[in-house]
């Protein structure tokens, strides 16, 4: 039998869309490469595309904002919804990439270690970093905090559907999405400043999203 809270976060789950957006690109992301643990700002050139497309009104208007605690992410929601009270969720850091932080392919193209994890499709965990499957589950803790502050927030409690911004990074993404639309997690890449808009249920006790527009 359910209890009052959790009959709060599947009213939140019903009512909310999500607005999944992948920060603004960083010097690493222009050089393809592997950023994880390191805090970078974005680039110059990830700012000046975040305005352009804000000023295409290329992002929906939103009731409410979470983010990675990361510096790229935040950075990328004061500039989207600079109005907007920033929640973090510090479940949602980028992948843990280990030994690959701060490489690229061409760094690592001799590497056995890279070569293996490239064999296995990316199943492996990173060399001294994280697997895919511990960090999908991080993911998803940080997304039912996410539904649970929803289902505390007043403006959310009237019944009435609201969007909720979330700008995290490319893997965050890939891991939700996976996890609650089902499919392969390299099915959700998407390139910097952009994301997808969902629309979150709960069916049978489990969450779903299901995949609205792509921006």
């Amino acid at each position: 039998m359910r209890n009052r809270a959790e009959n709060q976060v599947e009213s939140a789950a019903k009512q909310t869309e999500l607005v999944f957006i992948r920060h603004g690109a960083t010097p690493s992301n222009k050089e393809h490469r592997y950023l994880g643990k390191t805090d970078e700002s974005l680039s110059d050139e990830g700012k000046e595309e975040l305005y352009k497309r804000k000023e295409q009104n290329s992002y929906p208007k939103i009731d409410c904002l979470f983010t990675s605690p990361m510096k790229r992410c935040l950075e990328t929601a004061r500039i989207l919804y600079p109005d907007q009270k920033i929640h973090t969720i510090s479940e949602w850091e980028e992948m843990d990439f280990g030994a690959f932080e701060g490489k690229n392919y061409k760094d690592l193209e001799n590497d056995e270690r890279y070569q293996a994890w490239i064999d296995s499709n990316g199943t492996l965990p990173f060399p001294e970093g994280e697997s895919r499957e511990d960090f999908i589950v991080r993911c998803k803790i940080g997304f039912m905090q996410m539904l649970q502050k929803l289902a505390e927030t007043e403006s959310f409690q009237d019944g009435s559907p609201k969007k909720a911004g979330i700008v995290v990074h490319g893997g965050t993404i890939m891991a939700l999405l996976s996890a609650y639309c089902g499919g392969d997690y390299f099915d959700y890449q998407v390139s910097n400043a952009s994301g997808y808009v969902c629309m979150c249920s709960e069916k049978e006790d489990r969450i779903k999203l299901e995949i609205r527009k792509k921006f």
